[in-house]
């Protein structure tokens, strides 16, 4: 067990507010939250920029599992986001769910949804494998 302080993982980051990310529920299991989509976040062709999308994905990913080894003095970083864009979308919210595929002594690998908040189809997916990495100072 880590003698640190803990990380609050969920405000720590001024980019994952920047595009709007809000997390409701972040556990090393499961992270749930949502995106209001509008044009703040728009390619030049007037829909959601698939960034967004990949962001969103990193960041959810990136919570769970870095709280998950937490307590053993690490968190987890990125090594592959793999995202697919399902629909275009110009506006609204969608709500993100985060779960682990595989949980290991060294990588993860995780998988995420969003969906549509108004009808519960599914806009982008993605899966991303992290590496379980020391805490800096550990």
């Amino acid at each position: 067990m880590s003698d640190r302080p803990a990380v609050d993982l969920t405000a720590a980051s001024a980019f994952v507010a920047a595009f709007g990310f809000q997390i409701e529920e972040a556990t090393g299991t499961r992270v749930t939250g949502h995106v209001e989509l509008g044009p703040d976040q728009h390619t030049p062709w007037g829909v959601v920029h698939g960034g967004v999308y990949c962001s969103v994905v990193e960041s959810a990913a990136s919570v769970g599992a870095s709280l998950a080894v937490q307590e053993r003095g690490q968190f987890a970083v990125g090594v592959n986001n793999n995202t697919d864009f399902l629909r275009p979308m110009t506006a609204g919210r969608v709500d993100v769910v985060a779960e682990p595929v595989q949980q290991g002594r060294t990588l993860q690998l995780w998988q995420v949804h969003l969906t549509r908040a108004d009808d519960g189809k599914l806009v982008a997916r993605g899966q991303v494998r992290l590496q379980n990495v020391p805490l800096p100072g550990s």
